[in-house]
């Protein structure tokens, strides 16, 4: 299956239905009052994280995803039937950005987390809610107010309790396939591994742990050279590094040259990254070669305090001690979740109600959410749902503060794309 590790799509919460003017007829009930009953609630939007996927792809054919309408309400306070949510899964791991801002808003980090993602438009009420002692026969009722809608750039990182880093052919596809059951192609070329590969790990004896076979890294990887910045990424979440280095490529002179590289590579990209546990599984040691250069490497690595294990991934040799090692790391090592943003947590926020600004063509533009869903829930074709409107605006303030701008009796407002003449209001 291909790998699809990011996606932009567009979050859609139903629109609440409208609310009915509509009054009793019953017989032998010649003064029926109102009984128009309420919208029903639109339906909302949500992502939850699963285990069952563990890649975006299957959601990349589809790029808009809504949720259901709440229907109109309907005569004897018949109250419409709310709008069906909306539940998208997606991989367990998954970041989720506004699209537009590039603002994280959540991480998916657990199997079965659920997240409201935008609430779906409040039903219009019907008249008989609008009955009081001083209005016995309202014949006025709300339209459903709109689902709210957001673009969304999901991103996938991997979560891995290990991750395998090391130069292009350095033996990590083989080492993953020889350990677990996972299959990636095997060939003798630069970036062999087009895809991150997840496998499970089985020690006898050991606890079981998650293992990520990561593209071959090249210098410049951190600048998004070759594979670079897009796979990089996905090691982020995993407790400890494997680096797996060829023994048959070392240079005497400089034995741990190609795990600096790699090093260094992954401190530029995140020095988070780069403070991990690293392990090391010196690699290809069936091959002739590597025995002396293997001596040369052991000792500059253990002077730096590194753990080195003399592997053959091609015939297995010495990878059992290894798994064991990363069994224990893996079980010992906690991993971190990333920060994460959540709207609905930012407390004491004052948000004016509503702005006024004029535009260059000499238009006054109004916006506010509070506005704006009252435009968007008065039925401008019943002159009992106007009288309301104004009203409302008058309770806001609106009127007020209309007053004091320097605007022409001829001037247009725009409140939610509905124009209105600045003598309207008065």
């Amino acid at each position: 299956m291909k790998f699809i590790d990011e996606l932009i799509i567009t979050a859609v919460s139903g629109k609440g239905g409208d609310g009915m003017v509509s009054f009793r007829r019953e017989k032998y009930v010649p003064m029926g009052g109102p009984s128009g009953g309420s919208g029903g609630d639109g339906g909302d939007f949500y992502l939850e994280a699963t285990d069952d996927l563990t890649t975006l792809y299957d959601l990349s054919f589809k790029r808009t995803y809504r949720a259901g309408n709440g229907t109109n309400g309907g005569s004897k306070d018949m109250t419409g039937a709310l709008g069906e949510d909306f539940i998208l899964k997606v991989p367990t791991g998954t970041l989720v950005y506004d699209a537009d801002t590039n603002e994280l808003l959540y991480d998916l980090d657990h199997n079965g987390h659920k997240q409201l993602i935008v609430k779906g438009g409040k039903g219009g009420r019907g008249n008989a809610s609008f009955s009081s002692s001083v209005m016995r026969a309202p014949r006025v009722a709300e339209k459903g107010e709109p689902g709210d809608s957001i673009t969304l750039k999901l991103e996938l990182k991997l979560l891995a309790d290990i991750g395998l880093a090391g130069l292009p052919n350095a033996g990590k596809s083989t080492f993953l396939r020889a350990v677990t059951n996972a299959k990636p192609k095997v060939a003798d070329y630069p970036f062999t591994t087009l895809n991150p590969i997840l496998g499970i790990v089985k020690p006898e004896g050991a606890p079981s742990f998650c293992i990520a076979d990561i593209p071959g890294l090249i210098e410049g990887a951190h600048e998004g050279v070759g594979l670079g910045t897009r796979f990089l990424k996905h090691i982020e979440r995993t407790k400890a590094v494997l680096h797996v280095v060829s023994m048959s490529d070392i240079d005497p002179e400089e034995p741990l040259k190609n795990y600096d590289t790699v090093s260094k590579e992954l401190d530029k990209f995140s020095h988070d990254l780069a403070q991990k546990t690293a392990v090391i599984a010196a690699n290809k040691m069936d091959l002739p070669e590597s025995k002396e250069n293997y001596e040369a490497f052991k000792e500059e690595a253990e002077k730096r305090g590194l753990k080195v294990f003399p592997i053959s991934a091609a015939t297995g040799e010495g990878t059992i001690p290894l798994l064991k090692y990363l069994a224990q790391l893996a079980a010992q090592l906690k991993y971190i979740p990333q920060d994460k943003a959540n709207k609905e947590e930012k407390l004491y926020e004052f948000i004016p109600p509503y702005k006024i600004e004029k535009q260059e063509d000499g238009t006054w533009l109004v916006t506010g959410a509070d506005i704006t869903r009252l435009v968007y829930m008065t039925d401008f074709t019943n002159p009992d749902a106007i009288l309301r409107f104004k009203s409302k605006l008058k309770q806001m303030g609106f009127i007020e503060d209309l007053a004091l701008i320097e605007a022409e009796p001829e001037d247009t407002i725009d409140i939610a794309n509905m124009l209105f003449e600045y003598r309207e209001f008065f």
